[in-house]
């Protein structure tokens, strides 16, 4: 079967062959109702314009690498959703990649995606090792991170106030009148869980209450390792009140410990998450959690992507966006009240 080109796009489209290469490249005074049909016929006529041969000419290859710890963790496959979405509005694609927070998984990755001549890489994973990071960014590969941090690297980033996120959580379970306290937190070398504690922790502090290191109980994220992490905490001879989870997935795991120990929520012990996922909604008691706004997040990120090898603009981008406090059926006083 002979493979299409683009003069059977244009001929289709009844438009000239410059016409289409403008859509593509995104040059030219191609008008958006133009392009959208233009691109509908290449997706009938399944046409692929030549990547490789666009990179080896200096061109854009008008694909983006996005790198995320899980996408089984229903914020990250939120935030991949999202910057898809974005990407096809834009007239690109997306190679998403799952590290597991992982640094030899991050190095793969990151070759992989200078190998395929990607036009710029939002990452969403925590990374100890920033080298390979800075290499690709000495070679103008624009990196923009989101929701998470790495030591060392020059690259804008879009990010939740962590600590002050934290602090919310914290004030709203002193407001209930809790003061005996326990943290579920993931792996501490991540940069969004280290502030989510200290922000935590601060907020005790102000209020005359200390937490003691066996108060942070830290483990791998995910629903499983939470469930187990929180029953710990649970069995113990003086269980805490309330538990403050760093993500929604451990706090989920919490709301099954409790179940399973027959620990009512929240008359019997408060649960608090962060993120605000589409899981919050739908547990049984609604999690209470500490909401990031996603969707602003995304945007910024994704404008501060594909307009960096246009901007011109050296000087790093951090912005921090304000977290909120969801307040739903999981919290309540402490027992006894």
């Amino acid at each position: 079967m002979k493979a299409t080109t683009i003069y059977d796009v244009a001929k289709e489209a009844g438009v000239s062959i410059a016409t289409v290469s403008n859509a593509i490249n995104g040059k030219g005074n191609v008008s958006k109702k133009r392009r959208d049909e233009i691109f509908k016929v290449m997706e009938r006529l399944q046409y692929q314009p030549s990547v490789i041969a666009s990179a080896l000419m200096g061109k854009k290859t008008y694909t983006l690498g996005l790198l995320i710890p899980d996408v089984s963790n229903p914020f990250f496959s939120e935030i991949a959703r999202s910057v898809e979405d974005l990407a096809h509005s834009a007239g690109y694609s997306v190679i998403v990649c799952s590290t597991d927070n992982k640094d030899e998984r991050v190095d793969k990755y990151l070759r992989l995606l200078e190998q395929k001549s990607v036009d710029g890489i939002l990452i969403g994973t925590g990374t100890e090792n920033g080298e390979t990071l800075t290499q690709l960014a000495e070679k103008s590969i624009p990196i923009v991170m989101i929701a998470r941090e790495a030591a060392g690297v020059s690259a804008h980033s879009v990010l939740t106030d962590d600590f002050k996120g934290g602090g919310l959580a914290a004030e709203h379970l002193l407001a209930l009148g809790h003061s005996r306290m326990a943290i579920l937190a993931e792996k501490l070398e991540v940069s969004s869980s280290v502030e989510r504690v200290r922000g935590f922790r601060f907020a005790l502090f102000e209020a005359g209450i200390a937490l003691g290191n066996d108060g942070v109980v830290s483990c791998d994220s995910s629903i499983k390792a939470g469930k187990k992490a929180a029953a710990a905490l649970l069995a113990r001879e003086e269980r805490p009140s309330a538990i403050f989870c760093c993500n929604d997935l451990l706090a989920i795991g919490a709301l099954q410990a409790a179940k399973e120990a027959g620990v009512k929520v929240p008359e019997q012990l408060s649960i608090i998450g962060f993120d605000d996922t589409i899981l919050s909604t739908v547990t049984n008691p609604a999690l209470t959690t500490i909401a990031q706004p996603m969707d602003q997040m995304v945007k910024l990120a994704f404008g501060l992507l594909i307009g960096a090898p246009e901007s011109g603009q050296p000087i790093r981008q951090r912005i921090v966006m304000p977290p909120g406090l969801i307040v739903r059926e999981s919290t309540g006083e402490p027992p006894g009240s």
